[in-house]
């Protein structure tokens, strides 16, 4: 049963990662006649409901199980990109991300709990790496069939997105639940919630964990994701070698298999800290440099050192669950990092229209809070 779960889940995160329009997904909204500013502002609407879904759908989780969710959020996110491919409109393109908030934070905490409970004591880290080089690995193979195959179109693209989603769709039915309160009570009262979300609240220490991670997932989903496309145009770079980069840049989440190497060897403190000080080196990089080289190293290092911290994350996050409604509380943990992606996603919007290079260096400040937020919370917990 539990290695059945892992490898259904390992293969359903792969043809997720398969998005066909990834390589040109911010010039393919424009093309449809959506700006920069409208982008993030989707973006941040997405967040917000994130926020606001995140606890009922943890307390839904852990009610009715996890594969239950899995399910359904799947087959929601078939029909999100079923919306994205024929979208031509701003109403559209908002009501596909409408439908992702409620897929990501339906999924949010229950994923990677199937992959936490069905791993052997000490071998999660191991798998949720394994977890993000798949993914990396499907996010690469479906750039490389856009730069040699569908160039320019668009509809395509989107397309052979629908198609991979759908197959996906259909893994979660033959999950095994794991869910960790499925035997033990039918209902989560309303007391045990609030009891929860003080107890979060309650842990200053816990919370610059929290706001460190969200600080550098913001800042390399904004920048890898959105920003990165005009930044290369920007230096004169062409669309086909975008393309191209992007399978380079999808290859680099394979970092993420050697994360638990690494970590072990450099120790967690002296690891993370060494990947918050690239990101902060790699922005600066990105302010105040217009030449295409060091704009592509940058970006790339940005990538790596998120896809190698990627796995420490997911398995510090677990190791903070102190009850046995795991969902509820990693929901309770997203639900905050969702409240500071609000504030960074509005905040890089309006610094890029004004300039790019004032988006790159608040990814800068980001980060450099980050780091010094992780050893507060570094050293509170040793």
């Amino acid at each position: 049963m539990i290695k059945k779960n892992i490898v259904l889940m390992l293969l359903l995160g792969f043809l997720q990662a398969m998005v066909f329009y990834a390589p040109i997904a911010t010039l393919y909204r424009q093309a449809q006649g959506i700006t920069l500013s409208q982008i993030t502002i989707i973006e941040s609407i997405c967040l917000a409901l994130c926020l606001l879904l995140e606890l009922p759908w943890g307390i839904v989780a852990d009610k009715i199980g996890y594969k239950r969710t899995m399910i359904f959020c799947s087959l929601l996110y078939f029909v999100s990109k079923i919306i994205f491919w024929q979208a031509h409109s701003f109403e559209m393109f908002l009501l596909e991300r409408i439908l992702l908030a409620v897929v990501i934070s339906g999924l949010s905490g229950v994923d990677n709990s199937i992959l936490y409970l069905s791993c052997a004591e000490g071998q999660s880290q191991r798998i949720f790496g394994i977890s993000e080089a798949l993914q990396t690995l499907g996010l690469s193979l479906s750039a490389l069939v856009y730069s040699v195959f569908i160039g320019d179109n668009y509809q395509l693209a989107s397309f052979l997105t629908v198609v991979s989603y759908g197959l996906a769709a259909l893994l979660p039915f033959f999950l095994d639940e794991v869910s960790e309160t499925k035997s033990k009570q039918k209902s989560f009262p309303i007391r045990d919630f609030l009891h929860l979300l003080n107890q979060t609240l309650s842990k200053p220490s816990l919370l610059f964990l929290l706001v460190a991670i969200a600080f550098f997932n913001e800042t390399h989903q904004t920048i890898t994701t959105f920003l990165s496309q005009p930044k290369y145009l920007a230096c004169g770079i062409s669309l086909s070698v975008i393309g191209y980069l992007y399978i380079l840049l999808s290859l680099l989440g394979l970092f993420s298999a050697f994360s638990e190497k690494i970590s072990k060897h450099l120790g967690i403190s002296r690891f993370t800290k060494s990947c918050f000080l690239i990101a902060i080196s790699a922005c600066g990089v990105l302010a105040v440099s217009g030449q295409a080289i060091p704009v592509v190293i940058s970006i790339f290092s940005l990538r790596m050192v998120f896809s190698l911290f990627s796995p420490l994350q997911a398995e510090l996050q677990n190791k903070q669950v102190s009850s046995a409604y795991r969902a509820t509380e990693l929901s309770i943990y997203a639900l905050i990092m969702d409240c500071v992606g609000i504030a960074t996603n509005l905040s890089f919007g309006w610094l890029a229209d004004q300039d790019l290079s004032l988006a790159f260096w608040f990814g800068f400040f980001l980060c450099l809070f980050g780091v010094f937020a992780f050893c507060r919370w570094y050293h509170t917990a040793k």
